[in-house]
């Protein structure tokens, strides 16, 4: 394992897209706006504010104008949200979005499931986004879904991996993000994928965005640094999920990768107490408790005082060890 000799990663937040929309519990508009605004001051590289998807779809995010067009931008900060198609786009176009998301799902099920198109259906609206974007000099950023593996179809191979991305590079989009929508990944998989498509398009922004569903977020993550991702999503507290996966969790905790890849000597640009106060807030607008770990256990250094008799103790095992050395 590779030490990260102060390599600059850069650090994407998704809890106010990908995590809202999974909360039963509408979080108000206002306290959304707030979080943005926070969260804008840690160090983030990129955060998706919201999604402009129909309010029907995700009723959890039925405000998405009113929050991005609200929201404090903050220099070096890139404010992106899910565009679904032509209308959210045009939306988005409304609200001053820094970025388009796009999303498909490189497993035809998944897709059908999720989008309710087959991925060439996918592929022609998101072409008639990308070239509106164009237009209007927005960057496009595409996610790809199910890379790592599908929870209907099981393994997706490499080659259909890399087809997608192909035919999005001709499009000229800006990013890719590989995603593991539902936790399917594990580490030597990662890297694999990571390589391929970094030798196949090195130029592109990359982007790799995992879940945590089977307790392999964090290794996986590792795997994809010492790939050569430069470029992380994840998600304060580790909020999230996937309707269409049953038992799947949510991404892989903001403040736990964010530790974990500082303590390896990883500059990340991001504030860790920051985020740790910030999880904390989180947790009372959705109101249940997160994953995350280090938000409750706190950074590996932290001290903890000794118990109140300390001295005490001390002192009687010094005089133990006293007699045992003159006995």
């Amino acid at each position: 394992m590779k030490t990260g000799n102060g390599k600059r990663l850069f650090v994407n937040e998704v809890a106010t897209r990908d995590g809202f929309q999974m909360e039963s519990r509408f979080v108000p508009t206002d306290d959304k706006i707030a979080l943005v605004n926070r969260l804008g001051t840690l160090g983030y590289a990129k955060i998706e504010v919201t999604s402009f998807t129909s309010a029907k779809a995700i009723p959890a995010l039925r405000d998405g104008e009113e929050v991005m067009q609200r929201i404090t931008r903050r220099p070096g900060v890139v404010y992106t949200a899910l565009v679904p198609n032509l209308r959210g786009a045009e939306r988005a176009l409304e609200s001053r979005i820094g970025e388009f998301n796009i999303v498909m799902s490189v497993s035809e099920t998944h897709n059908l499931s999720n989008l309710r198109m087959t991925r060439e259906q996918s592929f022609a609206q998101l072409t008639e986004v990308i070239a509106l974007a164009s237009q209007a000099g927005v960057p496009v950023n595409v996610s790809l879904s199910c890379v790592f593996g599908c929870p209907m179809e099981g393994e997706v191979q490499l080659a259909t991996v890399l087809e997608w991305i192909d035919r999005f590079a001709v499009l000229q989009v800006q990013g890719v993000t590989l995603c593991d929508t539902t936790g399917m990944a594990f580490p030597t998989q990662v890297q694999t994928v990571c390589e391929a498509v970094l030798a196949g398009h090195p130029a592109m922004q990359w982007t790799a965005h995992f879940h945590n569903t089977r307790g392999m977020g964090l290794a996986n993550t590792v795997a994809a640094v010492e790939a050569g991702m430069e470029r992380l999503d994840m998600s304060l507290g580790g909020i999230g999920g996937c309707p269409y996966a049953p038992g799947a969790t949510g991404n892989v905790a903001t403040e736990d990768v964010v530790h974990m890849l500082q303590c390896m000597g990883y500059e990340t640009g991001m504030n860790l107490d920051g985020l740790i106060e910030a999880a904390a807030e989180l947790e009372n607008l959705v109101q249940h408790a997160l994953p995350g770990q280090v938000s409750r256990a706190g950074q590996r250094l932290t001290r903890h005082a000794p118990p109140a008799d300390f001295n005490d103790i001390a002192a009687r095992a010094h005089a133990r060890r006293g007699k045992e050395l003159h006995s």
